[in-house]
């Protein structure tokens, strides 16, 4: 026998949460708090039905370890985009605050504005690829303190990479202050440490690469090696989600906004909004392309000539990403690719 839907909003936070369960004729049925720890997640999770509907908003990652157990007990879970469901909110109920039970008022009358939510593997893929970018940003902080120690004492290396062998060796070896030979030892231990953080995950993001069919195609394109392939097949997730390279490139932020007056229409600034590390890879992939490829070359000095580098480099980072979509919706590779830095590629794979 069916079990009457009941539909449940919660409101994540830090440390609590709220739930409101309502039925199906908008009563409120109960209220509760709750810790926002595994145990407690848990014993609410068990207590569900599977003919019940849980919404919640996308609030960092806070969300995932309830979506996660939810998802395990077999209870259909829908993740709120808060933009779009706060613009909703304030159109129907005249409220400010999305709360547990304007949640579940929305999920009952179905206007939650949902976010796609992949699957466990690509979510702990796409914490690899993220960890790394962390892993390499520590690791450009601890390199910038080292230019600015030995800045401080006028001293000029001549070394091209500082950081190389021989430039390792000229820093160990620099007769500083007590406290500044401290401060510079320290700085050089983290920077060996995490390079050696980062060989190890970049063994792991080898091994789930080899393995993906995405990542094969994605790497068919000058400027995008293993890591980035890694990272835009994470950010994408399925690519048949996207109906078009339109829906695509604005889900990436590298849309130029637009604005219109009367018969006029103006383009502006890229929106930014949407997926910040897809548009983030797609302009450093951008920038090694130009350098390496004629195509994108070609189509990025028509540009700077008359906008400028920034410009020109985004307008390759959209133009990519277009590609991109073709690539992998026909599951061919980039046409124009060069065959022999392809093929040195994939043998990194094996």
């Amino acid at each position: 026998m069916t079990e009457i839907p009941r539909y449940i909003g919660i409101d994540i936070g830090k440390r609590k949460c709220r739930a409101c369960i309502m039925d199906e004729k908008g009563l409120v049925l109960d209220e509760f708090d709750f810790e926002n720890n595994r145990r407690c997640i848990d014993e609410i999770a068990v207590k569900l039905s599977t003919d019940d509907r849980v919404v919640m908003e996308s609030t960092g990652n806070l969300w995932l370890n309830l979506y996660d157990s939810l998802e395990r007990n077999a209870i259909q879970c829908t993740l709120a985009n808060p933009i779009k469901t706060k613009a909703i909110a304030s159109a129907k109920i005249k409220s400010d605050k999305i709360d547990a039970k304007i949640l579940a008022h929305l999920l009952r009358s179905n206007l939650v504005a949902e976010s796609y939510v992949p699957d466990l593997q690509t979510r702990q893929m796409r914490s690899l690829v993220r960890h790394r970018a962390s892993l390499v940003r520590t690791r450009s902080q601890m390199k910038n303190k080292v230019h600015a120690a030995i800045d401080k004492y006028g001293l000029q290396p001549k070394f091209s990479d500082i950081f190389g062998k021989a430039g390792t060796e000229w820093l160990s070896g620099l007769d500083l202050g007590p406290v500044d030979k401290m401060i510079l030892d320290n700085y050089l231990k983290m920077i060996q440490e995490i390079g050696q953080r980062i060989s190890a995950v970049d063994q792991q993001i080898t091994a789930i690469a080899c393995k993906d069919e995405y990542v094969r195609l994605l790497m068919s394109m000058t400027g995008i090696d293993v890591y980035t392939a890694l990272l835009i097949r994470s950010e994408i997730c399925d690519i048949t989600r996207f109906e078009n390279y339109k829906k695509l490139v604005a889900w990436a932020g590298l849309a130029p906004s637009l604005y219109q007056s009367s018969n006029t229409l103006y383009t502006g600034r890229i929106t930014k909004q949407g997926s910040r590390m897809l548009r983030w890879v797609m302009v450093e992939a951008a920038r090694t392309a130009v350098n390496h490829d004629e195509k994108m070359k070609a189509f990025y000095t028509r540009i700077a000539s008359r906008k400028g580098d920034q410009k020109a480099v985004v307008a390759v980072a959209n133009k990519m990403l277009k590609i991109i979509w073709v690539v992998l919706t026909r599951r061919e590779p980039y046409q124009s690719r060069n065959e022999s830095l392809y093929n040195k590629k994939l043998n990194r794979l094996e």
